[in-house]
């Protein structure tokens, strides 16, 4: 079934179809299928090295493929201008966080997120631009650092503000690529709270979480794309999807899996004795 934008599926956002990406002749990604639906909270899990930072940019149209369709809301990428797109998908990383500047202040650095911009000098701003940027930070529980320096806070805030930073526009698409990273065990905890919220909201956009760590999937995550050496494992609902075989076949090793309120537990299982 087609909606009226053109023979995309009704609720479609993105769209991934045969995608590969090679660098320095190696294939960092080969053959991605992968649809995003609106609301759909997607989690992308595979070891290091398997091609998620690579898929994330390019679902968020920092990246462009060597091969293979990428259409996002309906507008295919080598088609459209993706300045103007980048604004209804937003990328958190880490990569991100090194790039803002030291000095800046947090209502700043999300202010400057309504033109997709690192800097608020470059552009004009309405009154409602910061009041809008001041409550995302509320929003995050980092409201009172708004007009401290960015490089003075500590890694959770800094992801906090990041994520007040992803909702400035009101995105279609929110895309975090392994957020938790230099997060202690609080951190991490208050992050996955924080996701399972903004998945709770009525306009919540449509998530998806990179990470090599079963335990930071939030229960309100619906879909599961596990990904090794660039390639497909499985895709699909997660309870379906996600299960200790998949986990030995996605990261090589045997691996137990439990399960507990919605959240998820790994641990690698010793080899198996071979019998005499």
């Amino acid at each position: 079934m087609s909606d009226h934008t053109g023979g995309r599926a009704a609720g479609e956002v993105v769209r991934l179809e045969g995608v590969g990406l090679t660098r320095e002749g190696r294939d960092l990604l080969d053959g991605v299928d992968w649809v995003l639906h609106a609301r759909d909270f997607w989690v992308v899990l595979g070891p290091n090295g398997c091609g998620k930072t690579s898929l994330s940019r390019i679902a968020t149209l920092h990246e462009h493929p060597s091969r293979g369709v990428v259409e996002v809301l309906g507008e295919r990428l080598g088609r459209t201008d993706v300045r103007e797109l980048r604004r209804r998908v937003s990328l958190v990383s880490s990569a991100m966080a090194d790039l803002v500047r030291p000095g800046l202040a947090p209502v700043d650095v999300v202010k400057s997120a309504r033109f997709a911009a690192l800097e608020p000098w470059w552009h004009t701003y309405a009154p409602e631009d910061e009041t809008r940027a001041r409550a995302l930070l509320h929003d995050q529980g980092v409201g009172r650092l708004a007009d401290r320096a960015f490089g003075s806070l500590s890694s959770g805030e800094r992801q906090r503000v990041l994520l007040a930073r992803s909702l400035m526009n009101d995105p279609a698409v929110v895309v975090l690529d392994e957020p938790s990273a230099g997060l202690d065990l609080r951190g991490r905890e208050d992050l996955v709270d924080r996701l399972d919220a903004l998945a709770a909201a009525p306009d919540a956009p449509t998530v998806v979480l990179v990470t090599h760590h079963v335990e930071e999937i939030p229960a309100a995550a619906t879909h599961l794309l596990a990904l090794r050496d660039g390639r497909t494992v499985a895709a699909g609902p997660l309870r379906s999807t996600l299960d200790a075989d998949l986990l030995a076949r996605t990261f090589g090793v045997p691996v137990g899996l439990e399960e507990h309120d919605g959240r998820w537990s790994a641990r690698r299982l010793p080899p198996t004795t071979p019998a005499k």
